[in-house]
């Protein structure tokens, strides 16, 4: 990214010395994306992010359609990204039928739960590829392969798949992907939407023609590059196991030293090879990372006002309030080394004898 800051930093719409180079630049980094995603670089449009791409995809379809269906239905889960919620919420505020799917104890869509929501009105299906705070992977071929019986398009917000685990788009069947950058080593503020050819949306902003006329303004070259290499690096090391070996070894070392008092929450076979989402029995996620400063990690309940929630998506896996409660949600990258599992593993210890102690359960040897 560094020499556009510098150098080729003329509009990419601009035909001149200044912006031909910056052009380049941004279909380079195109293909890059493509490449990573297996599909042409034309199906390619870059966002401010997955969030954009998301409210693209939702919305550009249901305004497309609207001009032929009165009233759209949609179909989506109850553990999506907001990003994909909040679209469909507000989309329900201008007439659109919207259907939210349960999931099963490990965060899944059942596939033929879709079936029995198609309706004659459906227009979309939008499933997560990975979720987000359980790493739990959909089967979206399959659920795809039923939307299209239906002739039904279908989107899927992969922010958290894509540069993790391979992501075709071809082998996905689907016709609409979305991609943050942040979340694969990207720069934030950039991300792109696969839009399968030959489909129809509305932009979301109005103005100029630009990325083929699917999204106005000028192009963030130095973001778009940075997405380009980012994907371009992903490739490298997307068939390396030694995160998902590393996360496996954390939980079963957590599993030897807590027992029962340990839950995994998501699938326990098909997830992320970098999540890990655990409930420790009769504690507070908040409480257990507030005695790790030093580790960055989340936790699946929130308190706000004296009043404790629990994430809406371990509420609708079921999963039980004493472990909801005590869950905390670890994410391993490329530089996570096995002496910094280590070390959490042993303040996940400590902090856990320390809530034992302070709720008079004394410590576990």
């Amino acid at each position: 990214m560094r020499p556009f800051l510098t150098e080729a930093y003329g509009n990419p719409s601009s035909l001149h010395w200044a912006g031909v180079p910056a052009r380049d630049a941004v279909e380079t980094a195109r293909s890059e994306v493509a490449a990573l995603l297996c599909c042409d670089a034309t199906e390619i449009v870059f966002t401010s992010g997955g969030t954009e791409a998301n409210n693209l995809a939702i919305k550009g379809v249901y305004f497309a359609k609207r001009r032929s269906v009165r009233k759209p239905h949609i179909i989506t889960s109850r553990v999506e990204h907001p990003a994909v919620l909040e679209p469909c919420r507000f989309l329900k505020t201008l007439g659109a039928e919207v259907t939210l799917l349960a999931v099963d104890r490990h965060g899944s869509v059942d596939p033929d739960d879709v079936r029995r929501a198609i309706r004659p009105d459906t227009v979309l299906v939008t499933i997560m590829h990975a979720n987000n705070e359980v790493g739990t992977i959909n089967p979206i071929e399959e659920i795809a392969r039923i939307a299209h019986e239906y002739g039904i398009l279908v989107h899927s917000d992969a922010a958290q798949s894509v540069g993790k685990i391979p992501v075709d788009v071809e082998a996905l069947g689907i016709d609409l992907l979305s991609v943050a950058g942040h979340k694969l080593y990207g720069p934030k503020g950039v991300g792109a939407l696969f839009v399968r050819e030959g489909i129809e949306l509305e932009p979301l902003l109005h103005g100029a023609g630009h990325e083929a006329g699917r999204r106005a303004g000028t192009e963030n070259t130095l973001a778009v590059v940075g997405l380009g290499a980012a994907c371009t690096l992903a490739n490298s090391w997307i068939e390396n196991t030694s995160i998902g070996e590393l996360r496996n070894e954390f939980w079963r070392a957590m599993q030897a030293h807590f027992g029962d008092q340990v839950v995994l929450n998501g699938h326990p076979q098909w997830h992320l090879p970098n999540t890990l989402s655990v409930g420790f029995r009769g504690t507070h996620g908040g409480e257990i990372l507030g005695s790790m400063p030093h580790v960055a990690a989340s936790t699946g309940s929130a308190c706000h006002s004296g009043t404790v929630h629990i994430s809406p998506v371990l509420e609708a896996m079921g999963v039980p309030d004493d472990v909801a409660l005590g869950t905390v949600r670890f994410s391993l990258g490329r530089s996570t080394t096995r002496a910094e599992i280590d070390c959490v593993l042993e303040s996940l210890i400590n902090a856990w004898n320390h809530e034992r102690q302070l709720q008079g359960g004394g410590s576990r040897q």
